[in-house]
């Protein structure tokens, strides 16, 4: 190599030194430069962290950080108020919060997040650490490192269960006047401004006969369904020009009326819907009133009838308020008292028609209806004239609609005659308990008077026989027996007639009488054959009534049965049946029977089937008397040869 190409490599390796030199100085100045360009990008980035922490810290909504496990690592202060945990002390999973009837939803929403890296608008139910549910809406999004890989997610999450309890309230008052106006029993339209219809229900279709549901007839135009529908109405170009009238007014309408040609009358109520100074539609309904304008034409017929037949009725009515004005009188009640309606009206009718001794029965009555009671009394009214007459009055309290009371209504009847009738009758009862006291002593004396003689005749009987003793043939004995018989008997007829007609006329108080007893204490005293038995089927019961007067019944009907027994084994058998408001006895034997055409004579007085000195045939007279004091009855049933069974009733 010559020289000069040596010194043209050495300044060409000179050169490249020197540019290497130049080159990593270059590069020592941007490898500083890049250097405080990294570091001051680090610092920019921290300080842009710091403040994004702390925006995330005190926005309102809950801002949440979880890992890809599903474990929170960061709470906001919001969402620890939401969910109740404490990040620092708690360990949380996601897990953890999802409701379990939204789980299957959470699952597809966080597989969404994954694969798209965030997701919107996500609504759900989630669990407090309380376990108290709440409605919350996410928006979330995937956390990558430097790298772009997924690291976290992150979400904003909003208390939505005050909007969701008060959207579902809504929701529900919705449904609810939506049901309710379906099923309404009166038909509606809701019009538009345009007169389109916008809301309709099924009473509607049905009054009108329109075969279609109420949703297919929104957006149609009331103004030509009018002219098509005016043929249901009697007046057709009246529904229309009425229509049209109250449409152009725009004003409150309650109450028109329209026949239809089926009969049916409609009342129609309009009313417009103004907001602010601006039409925004109206409110027609439609009601079907013909049952209730015939029940009212039907009202007024029979207040009609009612009114005519109160006021010719005999009965006199009053009407009077709480002061005791009159108010309204009927005809019967002008001719009762002898004014005319016009001279009674606002007087007072305790002052008016009382005495000063039936002002005060008057005031208590009054009282009583203020009270609401109603009843009947008697009064002594001073009629025109001054003349008295006897009113029954069936008295009520009057009411209004409210429920309060007015006043009262009386139903006057003249009872003046049958007060007269009562009044001789007391004196006709005060006259017969005179005579029959005056009878009864009368029948003493007389019995007595009756019995002197007759002991008389018995004594000088005994002394013609003691002074012709020895000297007296057997037919002049016979005969003076006979006399002696005959005495018996007159005095037992004197003894029965004075007992028969002190029947009814001794006022013994009734007691509890125990018939069970009587009839022991009874047997012991009568006498009865050995050959008859007496048998009792029931126990026999306690009565209110005389015991003195009971006792004679079953002494004489058990003494008749012994009496006229003529088989040598001889039964009487004593029984009771309990009826509602009676005892029903028995008394049976197996004598000599009756015959049935004397059943009715048999309890006559003076009446006996078999002549005997022992018999006057008043006993059995006696016995129905007694029975007819108890309220009771007595008959028979027998039949000849076979026996006799007595039936009588007591009353408890």
């Amino acid at each position: 190599m010559s020289v000069n190409q040596t010194e043209i490599l050495e300044r060409a390796l000179k050169r490249e030194k020197a540019a290497r030199k130049a080159a990593e100085k270059i590069l020592e100045e941007k490898s500083r430069e890049l250097y405080l360009t990294s570091q001051r990008l680090e610092e920019l980035l921290d300080e842009k962290s710091s403040q994004l922490e702390g925006i995330f810290e005190n926005i309102l909504d809950a801002y949440v950080v979880i890992d890809l496990k599903g474990d929170f690592i960061k709470f906001n202060e919001a969402a620890t108020k939401l969910f109740g945990y404490d990040i620092t002390r708690d360990k949380i999973n996601v897990t953890h919060l999802i409701h379990k009837e939204d789980y299957q939803y959470a699952m597809s929403s966080f597989l969404d997040l994954q694969t798209k890296g965030f997701f919107k608008d996500y609504e759900a139910r989630v669990y407090t650490k309380s376990k108290e549910v709440k409605w919350v809406h996410i928006n979330g999004s995937i956390v990558f490192d430097k790298n772009k890989k997924p690291i976290a997610a992150q979400g904003i999450v909003r208390d939505i269960t005050a909007q969701k309890a008060s959207a579902e309230k809504l929701i529900e008052s919705e449904n609810r006047l939506a049901s309710l106006i379906v099923n309404l029993d009166s038909g509606i339209v809701l019009e538009d401004e345009n007169r389109n219809i916008v809301l309709t229900n099924n009473k509607f279709c049905e009054l009108f006969g329109i075969d279609a549901n109420p949703k297919d007839l929104v957006g149609m135009d009331c103004v030509a369904a009018s002219e098509r529908n005016k043929v249901l109405f009697k007046d057709p170009e009246g529904f229309l020009n009425r229509m049209r009238a109250i449409d152009l007014e725009k004003k409150v309408v309650i109450g028109d009326e329209l026949e239809m040609v089926d009969g049916k009358i409609l009342e129609r109520n309009y009313m417009p819907i103004i907001i602010g100074e601006k039409s925004k539609g109206f409110l027609w309904t439609f009601t079907d009133v013909t049952l209730k304008r015939t029940y009212r034409k039907s009202l007024e017929a029979q207040k009609q009838k009612y009114y005519n037949i109160i006021a010719n009725m005999n009965l006199g009515m009053v009407e009077l308020n709480n002061n005791d004005q009159i108010l309204m009188v009927n005809q019967s009640f002008e001719e009762m008292s002898g004014y005319t309606e016009a001279e009674v009206i606002g007087k007072n009718a305790r002052t008016l028609f009382s005495s000063k001794e039936g002002a005060g029965l008057l005031k208590e009555e009054r009282e009583k209806r203020k009270k609401g009671e109603s009843n009947s009394y008697e009064f002594e009214a001073i009629c025109k004239k001054g003349k008295r007459r006897y009113w029954l009055v069936s008295g009520a309290p009057n009411y209004n609609l409210d429920g309060e009371i007015i006043g009262s209504i009386g139903i006057h009847l003249d009872v003046t005659e049958t007060k007269n009738l009562e009044f001789q009758k007391e004196k006709l009862l005060e006259k017969l308990e005179k005579s029959n006291d005056e009878l009864q002593e009368y029948a003493h004396i007389v019995s007595h008077d009756l019995k002197s003689p007759l002991r008389s005749i018995d004594a000088l009987v005994s002394w013609l026989k003691e002074d012709n003793k020895g000297k007296l043939d057997a037919v002049s004995l016979q005969n003076f027996g006979l006399i002696e018989t005959t005495l018996e008997k007159m005095e037992q007829l004197i003894t029965d007639v004075l007992n028969y007609s002190s029947v009814g006329a001794e006022t013994s108080k009734k007691e509890d009488v125990d018939i069970e007893t009587m009839f022991n204490d009874l047997i012991k005293i009568l006498y009865i054959p050995e050959h008859i038995i007496i048998k009792k089927c029931n126990v026999l019961p306690v009565i209110k009534g005389d015991k003195t007067k009971l006792q004679q019944v079953f002494q004489n009907l058990i003494s008749n049965s012994v009496k006229f027994i003529d088989k040598d084994d001889g039964n009487i058998i004593i029984d009771v049946e309990d009826l509602k408001s009676h005892y029903k006895f028995s008394i049976q034997d197996n004598g000599i029977g009756i015959d049935k055409k004397y059943h009715d004579k048999i309890f006559k007085i003076f009446h006996s089937l078999k002549k005997s000195k022992d018999s006057s045939g008043i006993g059995l007279s006696i016995v129905k008397k007694i029975v007819n004091l108890h309220e009771g009855e007595i008959w028979l049933d027998s039949e000849p040869n076979v026996g006799t069974t007595f039936y009588f009733t007591l009353k408890k």
